[in-house]
């Protein structure tokens, strides 16, 4: 069994951009081979990291090309693994299980590419997975989660429409298997997390709404972490292009800024 972490094979994937050099690799992640994107500029000098949690499960909110290639502009080596499951990697996506180390194990593969300054951009289901990912590793500059789940058994509760998809990758609802929520919500372990931590959300957001990003922020409160809040009163879980644009730069510049 190969170490999880290291890369079983790099190939050139075709860019929107022709300044970004998009690459995909296959990796290994407990066992498993698992797929994700490198991006990369060919103008600008590089230095940190960046990894990109997509959000939603098999094909909905799919790695987009055109999006880590926008953040690798920004001035980050951005790696945005697809997780498990998906786009010709093995196992099954579980969103938020044993997934979540296809996440810790890519920053090693991030790694080897960029400087030790690994910084974590997640979006929607992805929010769980960066939680995770600072709470199991030690060497996190910081997390941005950007209209971010942080609470497995609110979703379900939230999203009648998941509803059966969580039954299905969980294992039933969290009244007949609270513990398998539990184990998937990173809130109860925050205080395990040594960085910054930046929380963009849109307050009409209808996906995952405005609760996710107030519990997550008050269990980092209570934990006396280190975070910033960017609430958007006027938007859902998707802004409009330019409002988008000008967050993730925001983003971008925040998590460059951060010591560490």
């Amino acid at each position: 069994m190969k170490t999880s972490g290291t890369i079983e094979a790099i190939r050139d994937y075709p860019s929107p951009n022709s300044t970004i050099r998009l690459q995909e690799i296959t990796y290994w992640s407990e066992g498993i081979r698992v797929k994700g994107m490198l991006a990369c500029s060919k103008e600008v000098a590089h230095d940190e990291g960046l990894l990109y949690l997509r959000g939603g499960i098999q094909g909905v909110g799919m790695v987009r090309p055109a999006r880590i290639a926008e953040i690798a502009a920004q001035g980050f080596i951005v790696f945005a693994p697809y997780y498990r499951g998906n786009r010709g990697g093995e196992g099954r996506d579980e969103f938020g299980g044993v997934d979540r180390f296809d996440a810790v194990h890519a920053v090693e593969v991030l790694k080897q590419f960029s400087a030790p300054r690994i910084h974590v951009f997640a979006f929607s289901r992805g929010g769980i997975m960066a939680l995770w990912t600072a709470i199991l590793r030690d060497d996190i500059t910081s997390v941005v989660t950007w209209g971010g789940v942080s609470d497995m058994t609110l979703t379900y509760d939230e999203r009648v429409d998941m509803r059966r998809m969580l039954k299905r990758v969980v294992g039933g609802s969290p009244m007949k298997m609270p513990e398998a929520y539990e184990a998937r919500t990173p809130l109860s372990r925050i205080a395990e997390i040594s960085c910054p931590v930046l929380i963009i959300h849109g307050a009409q957001d209808g996906n995952v709404p405005l609760t996710h990003a107030k519990r997550l922020e008050h269990a980092l409160q209570t934990a006396n972490k280190t975070y910033e809040t960017l609430y958007e009163q006027q938007y859902t879980h998707y802004f409009p292009i330019v409002a988008n644009r000008q967050v993730v730069a925001t983003a971008c510049k925040w998590m460059i800024n951060q010591e560490g």
